[in-house]
């Protein structure tokens, strides 16, 4: 089993008039992902200079964490949610 730990940088920039549906749709992806046995740490905030570039910094246990959070379905639901709201593609940083 792959026990190394898993750390990502991601950066989304939301387009302007989508900005507080986005940040609903991630809060209540949030509440679930850091009830995972293999989530360790989630953390979320803004770019002071650019408020529509949201910045995630994610900590899971090992790859196979990592892969069970993306096949959740709240997981599902927020990809989902973000469909054509986003400025740019996901910026991923592993």
């Amino acid at each position: 089993m792959d026990s190394q730990k898993i750390y990502l940088l991601a950066e989304v920039t939301v387009l302007p008039e989508f900005l507080e549906e986005v940040k609903g749709a991630l809060k209540q992806a949030l509440i679930p992902t850091l009830q995972e046995a293999g989530c360790e740490g989630m953390f979320e905030t803004s770019r002071e200079d650019d408020p529509h570039k949201l910045v995630f910094f994610e900590i899971f246990s090992s790859s196979a964490a990592h892969k069970f959070h993306l096949e959740q379905d709240y997981m599902k639901q927020l990809f989902t949610a973000l469909d054509g709201k986003l400025a740019s593609a996901t910026i991923m940083t592993r």
